[in-house]
């Protein structure tokens, strides 16, 4: 085993995957975070793998693009798995948590370590190799400008929103019903709305003033998957309903009836005394989101314990200036993951931390940096980074359009992606035993991503246009 010290800029999601990957391989890691002593525009505290935006790490099912990555990175000994073991809440087939107690394992995973070095400092500078840098969106002016000097590159950057959270003491049980969709589990709050209430808050949002902060708002490359909901109302009367307001799956139990849009609360902790506004994130001032969002059916009385924000999200181009494992070209021990090099999501950022630390061990032991198949959802991912047109280059989150379709064509989307998800995990498999790469911190909690659900609908699961359709609600 080399004796060769590793540095990890970082510890959020990627970087404490990556200093636990590098770790419970016999590396020697110094884990750099410069919270709490610098702060970001999001973070709250100085905890690790701190959640700064939804507390859901999206489908657990299968068939789901985000379950096959969650398979992967369980194959792989994920922390993040673990951790949300311990601080689920009750979310249907969605993996959520009490972000506090989530970050709280997460810390206890990290600095429980022997061969783990928590430093809080901030890098103002890239430190020497061999060195993963997983910084994420929020990455310091000083470490930004130091990366943009050794990539030779002025990078990309955009702007990221933070949906509000409201009090569940100040919610209104009587108009408010809990229901998930498909008949899954009841552990969402839906706010229905009947046709005049939508329009009339299609209207609020768009005479509500935003935030202009001095920049052009008007050309700001909003991440599509992320789009502050402002920015959805004013693309059409009814993208909203076919938003994140569809009403898809959903019966209010007074009526018998489907809404006709509904506003959807997801749990933010166990109690329930916390609930997120789901696909709200926002760029309206404070005064005007209590305005407008107290329109919202059972919301007239709600209290705001956080409100929307919205930040800059920094990430590199990752196919113009990184190798196919995301090194720096010519220095395969200089690694960069997370959000910062154009994965968006958690599971995403989390995921190719876990790639990082994998490869930075290989390239230490004189072994070639690896990449999974573009059958597999984290293989596929990395095709589109490394392949993506440079001049365009967007963040892209895991989805089954990215991995290469079945070799004889399926109509049924459901059977498709069940077909999918069983090629991926054994191509993984495969790829794993091929490289000699074994599962590290194995004495972690299996992850529920190993667990198969059964029962409710398959079409609760990433709807698209196309299931919108297909249930007569796209006009």
């Amino acid at each position: 085993m080399a004796e060769a010290r590793v540095t990890v800029v970082g510890a959020g999601l990627a970087g404490c995957e990556s200093a636990l990957q590098l770790a419970s391989r016999g590396r020697e890691v110094r884990l750099l975070e410069m919270r709490p002593g610098r702060a970001t525009p999001a973070h709250q505290t100085g905890g690790l793998g701190e959640l700064v935006c939804t507390n859901s790490f999206k489908s657990e099912d299968p068939a789901t693009a985000h379950g096959q990555l969650k398979w992967e990175m369980a194959a792989l000994g994920s922390v993040l798995l673990s951790s949300a073991e311990e601080a689920r809440v009750p979310a249907g087939q969605a993996l959520a948590v009490d972000r506090h107690v989530f970050s709280s394992a997460m810390t206890r995973a990290v600095e429980g370590h022997p061969r783990i070095e928590l430093v809080r400092e901030e890098a103002m500078g890239v430190p020497d190799p061999p060195v993963i840098v997983a910084t994420g969106p929020l990455t310091s002016d000083a470490l930004s400008e130091a990366i943009q000097r050794e990539l030779g590159d002025g990078g990309l950057s955009f702007f990221d929103a933070i949906a509000p959270i409201v009090d569940g003491d100040s919610l209104d049980r009587e108009i408010l019903f809990a229901q998930g969709r498909f008949e899954q589990a009841p552990d969402y709050l839906n706010c229905p709305f009947s046709k005049d209430e939508y329009q009339t808050f299609v209207r609020a949002i768009a005479e509500a003033d935003v935030h202009e902060g001095g920049h052009d708002w008007d050309r700001v490359p909003y991440f599509e998957g992320c789009l502050p909901v402002e920015v959805l109302a004013a693309r059409g009367v009814d993208t909203l309903r076919f938003g994140p307001m569809k009403p898809l799956g959903l019966e209010d139990p007074r009526t018998g009836r489907r809404p006709y849009a509904v506003v959807q609360l997801r749990r933010e902790d166990r109690a329930g005394q916390m609930w997120n506004l789901v696909g709200f994130q926002t760029r309206l001032r404070i005064a005007e989101q209590t305005r407008v969002f107290r329109t919202i059916p059972g919301l007239a009385q709600a209290e705001f314990l956080r409100h929307g924000a919205i930040h800059r999200n920094s990430y590199l181009n990752f196919p113009a200036r990184l190798s196919s494992h995301g090194s720096m070209r010519g220095r395969a021990d200089m690694i960069f993951a997370g959000q910062l090099t154009g994965v968006e999501g958690y599971t995403e950022s989390a995921a190719s931390g876990i790639l990082a630390g994998v490869n930075l061990d290989r390239v230490l032991s004189g072994l070639d940096p690896v990449v999974p198949p573009p059958t597999t959802m984290l293989g596929a991912l990395y095709r589109y980074l490394s392949e993506a047109d440079p001049k365009h280059f967007q963040p892209m989150n895991s989805n089954w359009g990215l991995v290469e379709p079945p070799d004889d064509p399926v109509r049924d989307k459901k059977l498709k992606r069940e077909l999918l998800a069983a090629r991926a995990r054994r191509d993984f498999a495969n790829w794993m035993q091929g490289a000699g790469i074994d599962r590290a911190g194995a004495d972690r909690v299996e992850p529920s991503a190993k667990r198969a659900h059964a029962g409710g609908d398959p079409r609760a699961a990433d709807l698209d246009a196309a299931d919108m359709e297909a249930e007569g609600v796209v006009p």
